[in-house]
C-alpha cells in the first residue's frame, strides 16, 4: 500500500516525538482520521468536546511538559474554535502546533460547503508560521518549520491541509530546482549578552540599596541563580502569575503575586524600591511597576522582541535566563548591603501570609470562598500541579496557595480568557500521568465548558497512572470578578440579568459519569471534601457553595482595609459592595484612572 501524505505527517510527528493530539473530529480531516487508524492510533488521538477545548488542551500539555503541544480541527468551524486557545498560547508564549483541514482544492473559490479563508484567518494568530499544503512535495519541509518555530520563536504555528491533498500518495521533495528538502530536529540553543553588557548591569544592581525582583516564566529554569541573586542583593522577590511556579513561597523574602491580584509585600516592594531586576517576565501593568525616575531598572529576556517594555530599563539584556545569571553573579557584591531593607521586606512578608489567614477565617454565608483555597494549601502534594481558571478564583489562587519546590501552576496569564482551567488540567495529566492535578474554576468556567470536558476526563482516567484529577468548582452563582470590577472601577452596584447565572448541579454531574461528585455546602465540610478528593480513585468535582460578597481586594488596599474590608462587607450591608464602593474607588481611580473614568 503507498503512503498517503496523512500518513507521513503522522510518520513524522512521530519522529519529533509527538505522543498525543488533541482534537475533534470531521470531514475535512478524514484523510488524517483514516491515517491514524492505519498507525494504530500513533500519536494517540486525545477527543475533545469542542475544538476550543482541544486547544486549550495542547497549550496545558505544553506549558507542563515543555514539549510541544498539537491540535487538530476540522476545515471552516472546526478550524475557527480552535481560536481562543491558540491566542492563549500566542500571548503566553507556549509553542502548539495546529493541524487544520480545508476543502478540496478544486472547490476553493466556490464558496463551497465550510470554506473559509484560513490563512487569512490564521495570519495573526500563527503570525511566525502558517502555510497550506497543496502539493505532497511541501512535505516534509513545512512540518519541520512549523515546529521548529513553534519551539523557538514559543508560538503557535499552523498547517492547512486540503481534504483532497491529505489522500494523495506522498512523494519527498527531490534535488532539482525549487525543490525545498528538510531534516529532523534542531539542537538546544542558548543565548546571552555581551561581556560589556553584563558588566553594565552589575554597575546598577550593585549601587542599588533596595532592591527587588520580578520574575515571570521565563525564569522557570534558573531558580537557583534566582535565588542565589536575591541573596546576594538582600533583594524580594515578586513573581508575576505566570512565574507562580518559579520560586517557592516558603522563602522569607518572596512577595508572592504581583498586579491586580497580586500582594500588598509585591506593591510595597515595588512602591518603594529603588532598583528593579526583572526576569523573564513581560509583566504589561504599569502602574504595578516602580514610578518612573525612582528606580534604575534591567531586564533579562530571551526574546528582543520583547525586551525594553514596560519600563524605562538602563540595561537590556537578551539571553537565556539561567546562562546570564550564572554570567551576572560573579559580578554582583553583596558586602557593604544594610540588612534594613530585605528585613522589612521579610516582614511584610510575614505579616502578608498572617492577614491572609486572618482573611480566609471570617464567617460568610455559605462558606467563604478564601477559606476554600486555604484550607487545600497545606494538603497538596508536593508534585501536584495546579490550573487556575479566569475570574475571582485566580485571586484566591494566587494569594493562598503556597508553591513550593516541585509543584506546578498555571493559568490564562496574558489573554485572561474564561475557561481553560479544566482543559489545561487534563493536558497536565497527559504530560505528567503519574501527578496529582488539581483545577480551581469558578462557576462561571465550569458552565462555559468545564462541565462537558469532565467527560473528556472520564473517557481517558484509565490512562493515568495517579488517578487524582480533581476539579473544585467556587459555586457563587455570580460573575463574580465582573461584579466586583463594575463596583470598584464604575462605582455600579452588580447588574443581576448580567452577573447571575444558574445554580448548576455540578457534583450530581460528576457522579452521573460515575465520578467521584461532592457538594459541599457547610465550612466544616471543606478540608473533609479535599481529603476525599485525593483519596478519589479517579477525576473528582468538589462543589463548594461560597459568599459571591467576599471581595478581592486590590494590592494597593491598606493593610488595615485589607483586615477589615471582608468582615465589613459581611455583616449584612444594604449594599455589600458598599465598602468597596466608597473606600477603594479611590484608590482604584489613582492606579487605574483611564479605567475608572469609562
Amino acid at each position: 500500500m503507498s503512503t498517503k501524505v496523512s500518513d507521513h505527517i503522522l510518520e513524522r510527528l512521530r519522529a519529533w516525538g509527538v505522543e498525543q493530539v488533541f482534537g475533534y473530529p470531521g470531514d475535512g480531516i478524514n484523510g488524517l482520521l483514516a491515517a491514524w487508524g492505519r498507525a494504530e492510533n500513533r500519536p494517540r488521538f486525545v477527543q475533545s468536546r469542542h475544538e476550543e477545548m482541544s486547544a486549550f488542551e495542547a497549550v496545558g500539555y505544553a506549558k507542563f511538559s515543555g514539549r510541544i503541544g498539537v491540535c487538530a480541527a476540522t476545515s471552516g468551524p472546526g478550524a475557527i474554535h480552535l481560536l481562543n486557545g491558540l491566542y492563549d498560547a500566542k500571548l503566553d508564549h507556549v509553542p502548539v502546533l495546529a493541524i487544520v483541514g480545508q476543502t478540496n482544492r478544486t472547490a476553493m473559490g466556490g464558496s463551497y460547503q465550510q470554506e473559509v479563508d484560513l490563512h487569512t484567518l490564521y495570519k495573526d494568530v500563527a503570525s511566525e508560521f502558517v502555510e497550506t499544503v497543496t502539493v505532497p512535495e511541501q512535505l516534509p519541509n513545512v512540518l519541520d518549520r512549523a515546529i521548529r518555530t513553534a519551539y523557538a520563536r514559543r508560538c503557535p504555528t499552523a498547517l492547512i491541509i486540503p481534504g483532497d491533498v491529505q489522500e494523495l500518495d506522498y512523494s519527498p521533495p527531490t534535488h532539482a530546482f525549487k525543490m525545498v528538502p528538510s531534516s529532523l530536529g534542531m539542537s538546544e540553543f542558548t543565548a546571552t549578552p555581551t561581556d560589556e553588557a553584563l558588566r553594565r548591569a552589575a554597575e546598577v544592581l550593585n549601587a542599588g540599596e533596595k532592591v527587588a525582583v520580578l520574575v515571570g516564566q521565563g525564569a522557570a529554569g534558573a531558580v537557583a541563580e534566582v535565588r542565589e541573586v536575591a541573596e546576594l542583593l538582600g533583594a524580594g522577590v515578586a513573581k508575576a502569575l505566570l512565574g507562580k511556579d518559579v520560586l517557592s513561597d516558603e522563602l522569607p523574602y518572596v512577595t508572592g503575586p504581583i498586579g491586580l491580584l497580586g500582594s500588598r509585600p509585591s506593591y510595597e516592594l515595588m512602591r518603594d524600591c529603588d532598583t528593579l531586576l526583572t526576569i523573564g517576565s513581560s509583566f504589561p501593568y504599569t502602574q504595578f511597576m516602580p514610578e518612573f525616575g525612582k528606580a534604575r531598572g534591567v531586564q533579562i529576556d530571551i526574546d528582543a522582541h520583547m525586551i525594553g517594555m514596560r519600563y524605562p530599563y538602563e540595561v537590556n539584556l537578551i539571553g537565556d535566563a539561567q546562562a546570564t545569571l550564572r554570567r551576572l553573579i560573579p559580578l554582583l557584591k553583596a558586602e557593604g548591603r544594610s540588612r534594613k531593607w530585605y528585613d522589612a521586606v521579610c516582614a511584610n512578608v510575614k505579616r502578608w501570609h498572617a492577614t491572609m489567614e486572618r482573611r480566609a477565617a471570617v464567617a460568610a454565608d455559605p462558606i467563604n470562598p478564601e477559606y476554600v483555597a486555604r484550607a487545600l494549601d497545606p494538603l497538596l502534594p508536593d508534585d501536584a500541579i495546579l490550573t487556575s481558571d479566569s475570574g475571582s478564583v485566580a485571586n484566591w489562587y494566587a494569594r493562598h496557595i503556597t508553591m513550593r519546590p516541585g509543584m506546578r501552576g498555571s493559568l490564562s496569564g496574558t489573554l485572561a480568557t474564561m475557561g481553560p482551567g479544566v482543559p489545561y488540567a487534563i493536558g497536565a495529566k497527559f504530560a505528567h500521568p503519574d501527578r496529582p492535578v488539581f483545577a480551581l474554576v469558578g462557576d462561571g468556567a465550569m458552565q462555559m465548558n468545564g462541565l462537558a470536558e469532565m467527560i473528556t476526563a472520564a473517557k481517558y482516567r484509565d490512562l493515568w497512572s495517579d488517578p487524582r484529577l480533581v476539579v473544585a468548582v467556587w459555586n457563587n452563582q455570580d460573575l463574580n470578578q465582573v461584579t466586583w470590577e463594575m463596583r470598584a472601577m464604575e462605582g455600579a452596584p452588580s447588574f443581576l440579568p448580567s452577573q447571575s447565572i444558574p445554580d448548576v448541579q455540578y457534583a450530581a454531574f460528576a457522579r452521573s459519569l460515575g465520578l467521584t461528585g461532592i457538594r459541599v455546602e457547610k465550612p466544616e465540610d471543606v478540608e473533609a471534601a479535599w481529603r476525599a478528593g485525593l483519596e478519589a480513585d479517579g477525576p473528582a468535582v468538589l462543589e463548594f457553595l461560597t459568599d459571591p460578597a467576599v471581595p478581592p481586594i486590590p494590592p494597593h488596599a491598606s493593610w488595615e482595609q485589607m483586615e477589615a474590608t471582608a468582615a465589613s462587607i459581611l455583616k449584612g450591608d444594604a449594599d455589600r459592595g458598599s465598602v468597596i464602593k466608597q473606600g477603594l474607588k479611590a484608590k482604584v481611580q489613582e492606579f487605574l484612572p483611564g479605567r475608572a473614568k469609562q
